[in-house]
This record gives C-alpha cells, structure tokens and sequence, in this order.
C-alpha cells in the first residue's frame, strides 16, 4: 500500500472507526472495502474513496481493504472495465491482495436472501409498470398505494420468483419488491424493486442467470458476505441507509456500520458517469482516457502523479457537508510533487530563429545543466549549443516597454547555461514584415552564464539548438469547462454549452532539446519556464514526439490562499504562457 510521508490526518470517519476499536465493536477488527461498478472508468471522485478505505485500512493494525466488483448491472458492464478499475487503484499505490471480490460471486446466495424474504412475507412479485409504480409510491406529501401483487400469498410469490428465474417471463413483465412502508416518508423504504428480469449476457456469469439483484439489495448483503466492518459511502447513500439496515435485520444476518461522508465537487469539469459517458460518446473527446477528463486514467496520461492525488485527497480531507473544491488546490498538489520529482529540460513553443554570427560555423558545444534544482541527486545532463538557436517568439521585442527585460534590438541577455548574446539586427519577411531571424553576437568569455568583468543582465533566456533540436507536438491542455460550475444553466440549456473551445490547442512547430527524444511514454519533465510536460503514452513515438501540457508554472492557489481564500481559477499562466496558443 501507499505511504506518505506527510502528518496523519483525522476526520470524523477514522474517529469512528479508532473509537469502534477502542470499545471492541466488531472483535476490534477494520475491514473496509472499495467497491465500484464496472460500468465506466474511475475518475478522481473514486480517488478519494480510494484514498479512504485504503488508508484507513493501512492506518489501524491489522486493517484489510476489499475490492469488490459490484457487478450486477450486465447491460453496462465489461472486462474492460474491471481490468481499468484495478489497473487506476494500483497506480493510486494501492494493494488489496487476496481481497478480490465480485457481487457476481453472490448471486445464488443473494438469490436465496430474497426466497428468505419471500417466506417470511418480507417481499413480493409486483407486475406494474415502471409508470405505474412510480404512480403508486405516492409523493412526498402522499403515502403510497399498495400494488395488487402485494396481497399475494407466500407460496405464489415463491412460484413467480422461481419461473421468473427460470426465464419464462420477459424483461419488465415483473419485478421482486420488498415489504416495508407505503406511507414512510423515507422513499427508499416504500417497496423498492430489488430484482428485475434481464435477458442478458453477463460478462462473468453468462447466460445463467436472467433475474438480477439491484445495487440497494446487493451493497449491505455483500458486506455482510464479506463481514466488512465499515462501509463509507458518500453522502447520497445515507437516506438509503434505513435500507441497507432493514435488508440486514430483516435476514438476520452479519450488520456491517454504514457511514456517509461528503463526495468530491471539483471545478471546472464534471463528476458524473453518466455526463462522463454522454462526453465521450458525443466525441466531446477523445475517449476516456483523454487529458482534459477528471478520469484517473485521463490524469495519469496527463503528467498528473499517484502522490499529487493522494496529497489532494488528504489536503481536502473527509467531511459530512457537501462543498465544491477549487481545481487550483489540484494543481497545486501537483505543483508541488512534479517540482521535486521533474527533471528539467529546454524546449521551444513558438521558435524564432537566433543567429550567432560571431560563433565559429558547424561547432557544437555541450553545456552543463542541471536536471533538477530540487534534488541534487539528479545530477545533469550535456546540452548543445550551436551558431543557430531557437528562442521564443515573445522573448523578443522590437520596441519593447520599460519593464521588458528580455532581448531587444542593442539588448544583452544571457542564454541558459551557456553566453551572454547581444541582438544586432533583426531579419524581416520582406512581403508580411514578419520577423523571421534576429543575429546576434555573443561572448565567449561569459560561458556559464557569468562575465569575467562582472556586468550584469536582467534576463535569462531558455533556447534550443536549430542544429541538434528535436522537432514535437505539443498539445497545451486547459479546462474542459470555461465555467467553475458547469451544470450552472439556465432551465433547458445544455450543460455541455459551457464546454471550454480552447481546452486543447496544438503546437505542432516545437523544438526540443534532444534528450527528451530519449525519454519513455509516460516521464514528466519541466520545460524550463514554460510548464510541466510529459511525454504522452498513448501517442507519442520516438520519431515523431507528442507531449502534453500538464500543469503551467504559475500557482494560482498559492495566491488564493495568501489572500485568505475564496474562489480560484486556477487558470494562471507561468512566464512564457499565454503566448503558444499554436494551430488547432
């Protein structure tokens, strides 16, 4: 399992589960499970139930985590699914070993808890439409109506329930429904359905079963199965919660402790499966596992880190109170992990060509640089200097301000690692006057980035070699959303109207210094005052690189929260942002 090494933290959950433990409830014993149907890919709402289960697992001795599959749900679920699922969790840096499980596993035993029911008149076949049920369940002023099945006998329950079993009857024909409380004001309690009829495949089980249990009449009896101790769920379940008690006491069996807690808002993106779905169904974007989805696999393909996601989850913490949290607290997670583990590199987003004319023709230089301030134990790397360089575009202006420190016509400035340069004409395309080439003279005694007579300059600028560079893609992701609430629309208005149209922009001119070229699908790196890339997995090829922007340099939430709080973009832009807007 996952370790960090920051402070333990605390919440209401762990305190009732370290308060459990201190009185012997449940022999002292810590068994919690992540159990998350297989229907769509995790996204960072799952990471922190994740986070949860598994830490409290990890923190209380003894303490065992399940993954269980509750897969009872055939239409929407498949191998590829559980598979991704399992793969998400262990790249969170987490294990549940031996603890695999399937509600698929408990059908027959789920199947008999419902016969049981049946005899002790705890259940019943109901044959109304879903309009109809919906009709006789009442409103929240109006106790229901009992359905005409309600009445029947014991022993005609049991024979309906056995043919439909037995696959005599089409889907929708009938459904089980327990016995409880027409008139409770709790309409979770007034007869839910808890089996249906499907004439499906099951990716695990086959065409054996037609009849299935719903997630209400699967959750608390798989826990029992399992004899978990606590189930946290978040908060949408806790007025299903009288359910989940009255399923286990009415069966007399094992009573596991639900407890709720807040789930994750994040701004700027979506939460939900089924807009998750609805958005890569609509070709919205390109598949789950696309950087811009909140999806866990999304976020890894992005450049976001398994330690970013666990350090959010714990800064957020566990509440009983809904709240939506700022994306920029995200980013700043990352910020802060990808400083201390990103290796840095030099990289071009929109080159503009620098011709040193005083440097010998066809010489190459290796320079020196530091692949990581942060950790002196990444050593450095050799970097090639050559007459030809690229800079970017904006770190030249013909005419600049007062307070543009950067290269000018007349201006010194010093390339990184290497010279200092000073800009002696600039090149213009004779039909647009756009420019196309600055020549510049440098000074050899200045190599390193410091001169023997001790002048100084106000600016150091990053480069890549015209010679040596590496030409790539590079795709600068924002928020799939330009709204910090997308569902925030006017009545009959599209939530996806709010969709951001810049949530990706493509450079498709960038140079890179060569080392990268080296580098595996999947490394994060810092482009040296640009941003945090990584080399994307999926696409990228040796000969033919694709990276992709994961996060700017600048940190919004740190600003928010010197200020004192309140809502954050987390938008901001790092020196050298907010001019590659590139080509689409």
């Amino acid at each position: 399992m996952a370790a960090d090494n920051t402070e333990t933290v605390s919440d209401f959950v762990r305190e009732k589960v370290a308060e459990d433990c201190r009185t012997g409830k449940f022999d002292g014993r810590v068994v919690t499970r992540f159990p998350p149907e297989p229907n769509g890919y995790l996204h960072i709402g799952h990471a922190k139930s994740i986070c949860l289960n598994f830490g409290i697992a990890q923190e209380f001795p003894g303490g065992v985590c399940h993954l269980r599959l509750d897969d009872t749900d055939p239409e929407k679920e498949s191998v590829e699914f559980v598979e991704a699922i399992k793969s998400d969790v262990r790249w969170l840096g987490f294990d549940w070993g031996e603890h695999e499980y399937y509600a698929s596993n408990y059908f027959e035993q789920l199947y008999e808890f419902a016969v049981k029911l049946i005899k002790a008149d705890k259940a019943y076949v109901c044959d109304l439409s879903a309009d109809q049920m919906r009709e006789y369940r009442g409103t929240l002023t109006e106790p229901g109506k009992p359905s005409p099945g309600r009445s029947r006998s014991v022993e005609e329950n049991l024979d309906l329930f056995e043919r439909m079993r037995a696959g005599e009857f089409p889907d929708g024909a009938y459904v089980l429904r327990a016995k409880i409380d027409l008139a409770s004001p709790n309409m979770n309690l007034r007869d839910p359905t808890i089996y249906r009829i499907r004439h499906v495949n099951h990716y695990r089980a086959g065409d054996k079963w037609c009849v299935y249990p719903l997630y209400d009449f699967t959750h608390g009896q798989s826990d029992s199965i399992e004899r978990i101790t606590h189930s946290i769920c978040t908060l949408e379940f806790e007025d299903h919660r009288p359910l989940y008690n009255w399923f286990l006491d009415a069966l007399e069996i094992y009573h596991p402790e639900q407890t709720e807690f807040a789930r994750l808002n994040l701004t700027y993106t979506v939460m939900s499966k089924r807009r998750l779905l609805e958005l890569v169904e609509g070709g919205f974007v390109n598949g789950w596992d696309d950087p811009r989805m909140p999806t866990v696999v999304g976020l890894r393909r992005r450049g976001y880190t398994p330690a970013a996601l666990r350090a959010f989850c714990k800064k957020i913490g566990v509440t009983k109170f809904d709240g939506t949290t700022d994306f920029a607290l995200l980013e700043h997670c990352l910020r802060d992990d990808l400083n201390k583990t990103s290796q840095r590199v030099m990289a071009v987003l929109d080159p503009l060509k620098v011709v040193i004319t005083n440097y010998p023709e066809g010489q190459i230089e290796e320079m020196d640089a530091v692949n990581n301030p942060e950790d002196e134990s990444a050593g450095s790397r050799k970097v090639p200097f050559s007459r030809e360089l690229y800079i970017e575009r904006d770190d030249f202006m013909e005419d600049p301000p007062k307070k543009f420190f950067r290269l000018a016509p007349g201006r010194e400035v010093r390339m990184r690692y290497a010279y200092y340069i000073t800009c002696e004409e600039v090149i213009k395309d004779e039909a647009t006057g756009e420019i196309v080439e600055l020549r510049c003279t440098y000074d050899p005694e200045t190599r390193g980035g410091s001169s023997p007579d001790g002048r100084k300059v106000k600016a150091t600028l990053h480069w890549v070699s015209a010679e040596k560079g590496v030409p790539a893609e590079v795709r600068l992701y924002d928020h799939l959303f330009s709204v910090p609430d997308p569902s925030d629309v006017e009545e009959g208005v599209d939530y996806k109207t709010n969709l951001n149209p810049k949530s990706l922009e493509v450079v498709s001119d960038a140079i890179v210094e060569p080392s990268v070229a080296t580098l595996e699908p999947g490394t994060r790196v810092q482009f040296e005052r640009l941003g945090y890339f990584c080399i994307d997995a999926k696409d990228s090829k040796p000969d033919a690189l694709v990276i992709n922007r994961t996060v700017t340099l600048r940190d919004a939430w740190a600003k928010i929260a010197k200020q004192g709080g309140g809502q954050g973009k987390g938008k901001g832009k790092g020196k050298g942002q907010g001019k590659n807007k590139g080509k689409k």
